[in-house]
């Protein structure tokens, strides 16, 4: 994606599922998931391990959200990806973001071919500061 498209998407969306974000505060789906809260979005935590974090209502799965979501952000093995990517075209998000170290390009043909945009191996942290500052 250009820069450009990700600014754009970032701009627009307002609420993050994020899969794989963890309670423990020096983990870092929890710094990027409480920075990126710290900016206006929703951050929705879905980890099957917790029943809440930064004060929202965790989900085990994916599928289990409700409402909308704009992006999902993945903090998860690489082969982990490919049934969250599902996860992600059934319930219409509009943008998958795999964090730095997350490459799946299988997966992220698949999401793109059903019109959502791919962020691979990039952080949302860096990437909002790099674009919001």
């Amino acid at each position: 994606m250009s820069d450009e498209e990700i600014r754009s998407l970032l701009s627009t969306a307002k609420t993050i599922a994020v899969v794989g974000l963890s309670a423990k505060a020096w983990r870092p789906s929890h710094g990027v998931s409480e920075y990126m809260q710290s900016r206006g979005y929703r951050i929705i935590p879905v980890n099957p391990n917790l029943t809440e974090a930064l004060g929202e209502k965790a989900y085990a799965r994916l599928e289990d959200v409700p409402g909308p979501v704009d992006i999902v952000n993945i903090f998860r093995r690489p082969e982990a990806v490919e049934p969250i990517v599902d996860a992600a075209i059934k319930m219409g998000a509009r943008m998958v973001w795999m964090q730095e170290g997350v490459i799946h390009h299988g997966a992220a043909d698949k999401a793109r071919r059903a019109g959502l945009a791919v962020v691979m191996d990039r952080c949302i942290l860096k990437e909002h500061r790099r674009h919001f500052r």
